[in-house]
């Protein structure tokens, strides 16, 4: 979900597409359980702590600068791997699979076919994790429902964004044959490609017939399909026509089990009851015309950031939208580790420092893990006192993270006396490098949102939330 892959990696990739696109002719609100997605065990806290922060950072790098080609609940489950995945299901009769849940995107795909390729998507072995099994793919001939999109068909410039060429389809032909063009989409962190399918998608009480899905038929780094719940036409709420969405992010100590928590689709005009949530006002990044990508994001009027009590005095130009599209905050699901410009992380990270100037800094472990600051913590983290980090947007909202989702223990000693806890924000690059420019300046990762219940509330551009458990 978050660094392009290789040259060499995408022409194979492309190539294993093109030649098996010949195959693929043949074919009110909901509650669903989230969970965290697992893709790689790695056995020690500082190794794990290095890849979410180098999954982050290049996910980061990708919303910066994005390359484009009634009530129901479902539930949510949590994963090591950084991400969080709901199950959905597809086609007539019903194939149920799991996608990684991104509300920094707006497309939809699942693997497809039984000649879906993934390069670089391995699973881990039984050996390691008994419970974890290869996602199955889709597959279209079984499905009654399943249809190739056309190309004359309006959502197929959804995909494109623009006004396709349909070269064999003559103006005035309403039974041109020729299909939708095949997508090609790079992430942060790999790219997916195949065709659109017009499918129906089971909800557990609705039914959405036409949804428009796509078929991927290769992908790298991309162990699973993605749900899509940003705000373009492609997203999921777009298409069924939600009101709001919600979700309660399980707490990371629960990766890889059976918890789960809850995503509900809400296509009600009801406003929320009882839950008394904050609420801030989403905003426009007002260079659009140039980058269209930057229209999916959720952006949120964030005013200042503040450690410990103290103001940190961040520059506006990072935290609102500028005239040139740069600056502002968004929230995103699929990136794990809160990102920060430069400028705005040093200004952070040297005020936690400041304030945590009894411990030790723990210089080794921040080049091991790719974080900072680290520092040194003896015996029990209940006896370390850490300041706290809030975020405060217009309206008053204010978001005081608790200290887990500040800190994450990189290290522990044999004894279990001591470690060492790093800072889970990261940033581009180092003193002296160029720093990636353009884009949001802050993105809100799930590490910050565990243990919150966030709610998109669509119909009246407000994001909202507060503090609870999510068990």
């Amino acid at each position: 979900m978050a660094a392009s892959s290789s040259s060499s990696s995408s022409s194979s990739s492309l190539l294993c597409f093109l030649s098996l696109l010949s195959l693929l002719t043949l074919i009110s609100s909901t509650t669903i359980p989230i969970s965290h997605f697992h893709k790689y065990p790695l056995p020690l806290p500082y190794q794990n702590l290095n890849y979410l922060a180098s999954s982050s950072l290049t996910r980061a790098h990708h919303l910066k600068n994005p390359q484009t080609t009634t009530t129901t609940t479902t539930p949510i489950f949590s994963h090591s791997y950084g991400a969080y995945s709901i199950s959905l299901s597809f086609g007539t009769p019903s194939q149920t699979l799991p996608f990684l849940l991104d509300t920094g995107s707006d497309f939809t795909w699942f693997p497809c076919t039984h000649h879906y390729r993934c390069d670089n998507c391995s699973f881990s072995s039984s050996t390691t994790n008994p419970h974890q099994s290869p996602i199955l793919p889709f597959i279209p001939k079984l499905s009654s429902s399943s249809k190739i999109l056309g190309c004359l068909n309006p959502k197929c410039s959804w995909i494109h964004r623009s006004n396709t060429q349909c070269n064999d389809c003559k103006p005035s032909s309403n039974n041109c044959t020729q299909i939708c063009p095949p997508y090609l989409i790079l992430y942060g962190s790999g790219s997916t490609g195949g065709i659109a399918l017009s499918e129906t998608l089971n909800l557990p009480n609705n039914t959405v017939h036409n949804f428009l899905v796509g078929c991927s038929v290769f992908s790298s780094f991309q162990p699973a399909g993605i749900v899509g719940f940003g705000r373009g036409l492609l997203s999921l709420p777009s298409q069924l026509g939600l009101s709001k969405f919600s979700f309660c992010l399980l707490s990371h100590h629960f990766d890889d089990t059976t918890k789960n928590s809850s995503l509900v689709l809400d296509n009600s005009s009801k406003k929320s009851q009882g839950l008394n949530l904050s609420y801030t006002n989403f905003v426009k990044n007002p260079k659009l015309a140039d980058k269209p990508a930057f229209s999916v994001y959720y952006y949120v009027a964030l005013r200042h950031i503040s450690v410990g009590g103290q103001r940190v005095k961040v520059p506006y130009r990072y935290l609102s939208p500028q005239l040139d599209g740069s600056g502002g905050t968004i929230v995103d699901s699929g990136t794990t580790f809160t990102f920060m410009s430069r400028e705005v992380f040093e200004l952070v990270a040297a005020e936690f420092a400041r304030q945590v100037k009894k411990q030790v800094r723990a210089v080794g472990v921040e080049a091991m893990t790719g974080l900072r600051p680290c520092f040194n913590v003896s015996k029990e983290m209940k006896r370390v006192s850490f300041p706290e980090l809030r975020f405060h947007f217009k309206g008053g909202a204010e978001m005081a993270l608790p200290l887990e989702n500040i800190f994450a223990m990189a290290w522990k000693d044999e004894q279990g006396s001591g470690g060492v806890v790093c800072l889970t924000v990261v940033t581009d690059g180092v003193a002296g490098e160029r720093e990636l420019v353009g884009g949001p300046s802050i993105i809100l990762g799930n590490f910050q949102m565990q243990n919150f219940h966030v709610e998109f509330d669509l119909r009246n551009d407000r994001f909202g939330f507060r503090q609870q458990s999510c068990n």
